[in-house]
Parts: C-alpha cells; sequence; structure tokens
C-alpha cells in the first residue's frame, strides 16, 4: 500500500470512529429528569444475586431522576422491587415511588 492509501485508510478510520462516538452519544434519551445513558450508572448496584452498593455516580443519578416516574419502567424492566428499593435507601432517598414496597 502506497502513502496516500495508507493517510486515506488512517483518515477513514478516524472519521468511523469519530461517527461511531456521535451516534453513542445520541442513543441517550432524556426519561423522568435523567439521561438513559446515565441511568447505566445503577445497572450494577440492581442487577445479579448480590449486587454491590451503589456508586457516587449512580446515587447522583437516582437523585435527580423523578423516580415515580420511572415506575412503569421499574415495572416492565424485570427489575427485583428490593434490589431498586435498596439503592434509593443506600444512596439516601427518603421519597420512595408508589411502585415499590
Amino acid at each position: 500500500m502506497g502513502k496516500n492509501n495508507t493517510k486515506i485508510l488512517i483518515t477513514a478510520l478516524v472519521m468511523v470512529v469519530t461517527a461511531a462516538m456521535m451516534i453513542e452519544e445520541a442513543t441517550s434519551i432524556p426519561i423522568c429528569g435523567v439521561n438513559t445513558n446515565d441511568l447505566k450508572k445503577c445497572s450494577p448496584a440492581v442487577t445479579g444475586n448480590n449486587p454491590p452498593p451503589p456508586t457516587p455516580q449512580c446515587c447522583k443519578v437516582a437523585k435527580a431522576a423523578n423516580l415515580e416516574c420511572l415506575c412503569p419502567y421499574f415495572t416492565r424492566s424485570g427489575l427485583d422491587p428490593a434490589k431498586i428499593k435498596a439503592l434509593g435507601t443506600n444512596c439516601g432517598i427518603t421519597k420512595k415511588p408508589s411502585c415499590l414496597p
């Protein structure tokens, strides 16, 4: 491959990577006061048999979210309500949404 072809290939690769990064950012949808990508920060704390405590970043998201608005998503997600409730407790959220026991 000549030098010009290598430069074109590198330029194309950089453009593809940049586009992929932009698409990832674009897939975040605001819902109930937070972006869906931010909600992923709490996934480890509400999944699995023995989830770890929520991270400070997760708690920041949980405190910013309208939890009552998220109730339909909680019930459709198949997540254990007890784990979601524990996340709120561990993050210091005192007002529990009506959909949690």
